[in-house]
């Protein structure tokens, strides 16, 4: 532990405390001492209280919500790190924010993905680390190296161990998802499905057709992220219309914003598997449905291997 520790230091905002904590531990190297809080006006105040010059230095901070708030802690912190003179810095985002708004859907709209790398890269990162991003372009808007990491290894021991005996299908809940989809129907060695959705307007879902056969079976659906958590809930329902005998809800990132925690919990969803790149503690006490994994000796292992110029891909 001290030769690590007297070339690195891992240092944490204010968005997920526990994960922070928990990657630490996975690594045995205790957790930075650094300031981080807002004046009375709402300004954020930062200040690090230990020498990290010449340091490698590894900021963890998801931009989940409040999403302003955490991603001007994360550049504040980077900025401050780049001052004090460390010699690298890599910004760890579980959940890297804004992640949806990667192009133009519409005219005059922004690419709000490409200007947060920018930001993030003008404040001082040297390198990006991150989980399960949204989509892989995102990497591309980078003019650091980023590492993606996958949390499907720890959401597949779970799926696994937990309903291996049972007559599984991976079911993606739009098109968009039917990679993901095939990626963990493959490792679980079962079929998957893709449910089409047709819309009638901006966030209201007219139909959803089935594509594949999931009657008898335990519906596995598998997204990146829930946010309202409307489209998760409605799949489930029409998996169970089409005949299968149970539906696990599954994703990376539970934002679940606005009545997403009602929905889950009125939904025929037997369990919803999440991990703590969000933190979920308070959900998890609103809602019994929700199964929380973590992520911690994953990003931990990243880290470790990042500091010691060791391959990451071999993780998966």
């Amino acid at each position: 532990m001290g030769s690590l520790h007297d070339e690195m230091r891992i240092f944490a905002g204010n968005s997920n405390p526990p994960l922070a904590r928990d990657i630490c531990h996975a690594i045995e190297i205790p957790l930075g001492e650094a300031i981080v809080e807002t004046f009375s006006d709402g300004e954020i105040r930062v200040e690090i209280k230990e020498n990290v010059r010449g340091c490698d230095v590894f900021v963890i901070q998801s931009t989940c919500a409040p999403g302003n708030d955490n991603l001007m802690e994360l550049l504040i912190m980077l900025d401050a790190f780049k001052r004090a003179s460390a010699k690298r810095i890599t910004a760890v985002i579980p959940y890297y924010g804004y992640a949806r708004q990667d192009r133009k859907v519409a005219p005059r709209v922004p690419i709000s993905a490409k200007l947060v790398a920018d930001l993030i890269t003008t404040a001082g990162a040297s390198r990006m680390l991150t989980m399960d991003l949204h989509s892989g372009q995102i990497q591309g808007f980078f003019n650091i190296p980023v590492d993606n990491l996958y949390a499907a290894p720890v959401l597949l021991q779970y799926l696994s161990s937990r309903f291996g005996g049972e007559g599984l299908i991976v079911v993606s809940p739009d098109a968009g998802g039917a990679q993901r989809a095939r990626a963990f129907a493959t490792q679980l060695n079962v079929s998957m499905a893709v449910i089409d959705k047709r819309r009638a307007d901006a966030n209201v879902v007219e139909e959803m057709n089935i594509i594949g056969e999931v009657k008898g079976k335990t519906a596995i659906l598998v997204d990146d992220m829930v946010d309202t958590a409307g489209t998760i809930a409605m799949a489930a329902e029409a998996l169970m219309r089409a005949g299968a005998r149970k539906v696990v809800g599954c994703c990376t990132h539970a934002i679940f914003s606005g009545k997403a925690l009602d929905r889950i919990n009125d939904s025929p969803m037997e369990e919803m598997v999440v991990t703590d790149t969000i933190p979920a503690a308070d959900k998890t006490a609103r809602c019994e449905k929700i199964k929380p994994l973590s992520v911690a000796p994953l990003i931990g292992e990243a880290i470790r291997r990042t500091h010691l110029e060791r391959s990451i891909s071999s993780l998966f």
